[in-house]
């Protein structure tokens, strides 16, 4: 029985909030059957995504599978050549990176040429990992300057009761308690301290 290969695609976003529309004209122009183009919605911190996974079990030897670019595979070195050798060497299937035009399995399959492949592969990996560990630093480092510059993140407190200040003050002069304040402001006595610390500090500041 003969058994033809087949083209497929798979189109990966970070979260729900991110556009697949890149990622699918490029597939739509490489005319991908519609029904071969797997997507998903999440995070590439680990694989359990279930359209990766019917992908896996659908792909059969000499298949094609095209992807945008090689993060698409995993969030690091070592995911990205694990994946690339489970399809490449357990599943048989060609691979085209469309982002990496030497990333072509098609092409240069005698021994320079797959050593060749495997190099760059290897870089690229590196640089995918590497640019997810920069952008993760950047992002604490904005997050941390911007704590020193007084901004806070997080909820936004509820506003204080028309009461608070005459409670606060009561409270300070001793005539009633952090209990007793804290009921009459409708809140935890936890909460109150905090907020009477903020109070305080914003009248000496």
């Amino acid at each position: 029985m003969l058994i033809i290969a087949e083209i497929y695609a798979y189109v990966r976003v970070s979260t729900r909030e991110q556009n697949e529309d890149r990622q699918l004209i490029a597939m739509n122009e490489l005319q991908v059957p519609k029904k071969n183009i797997f997507i998903d919605k999440q995070s590439g911190k680990d694989f359990e995504r279930p359209r990766y996974k019917k992908l896996i079990k659908r792909l059969k030897k000499d298949d094609l599978l095209y992807i945008k670019s090689i993060d698409r595979l995993g969030r690091n070195y070592n995911e990205i050549q694990e994946q690339w050798r489970i399809l490449t060497k357990e599943k048989a299937v060609d691979i085209v990176v469309l982002d990496m035009p030497l990333l072509d399995t098609r092409r240069g399959k005698d021994l320079m040429g797959t050593f060749l492949s495997d190099i760059v592969l290897q870089v690229l990996s590196f640089v995918a990992e590497n640019e997810r560990v920069n952008i993760r630093q950047r992002q604490a480092e904005g997050i941390a300057a911007a704590k020193a510059r007084g901004v806070r993140f997080g909820r936004l407190p509820k506003p204080l009761p028309p009461n608070f200040r005459t409670v606060y003050q009561r409270w300070k002069h001793g005539e009633i308690t952090g209990t007793e304040a804290a009921k009459e402001c409708g809140m935890p006595l936890s909460t109150f301290r905090y907020r009477a610390a903020i109070y305080q500090n914003a009248k000496l500041s």
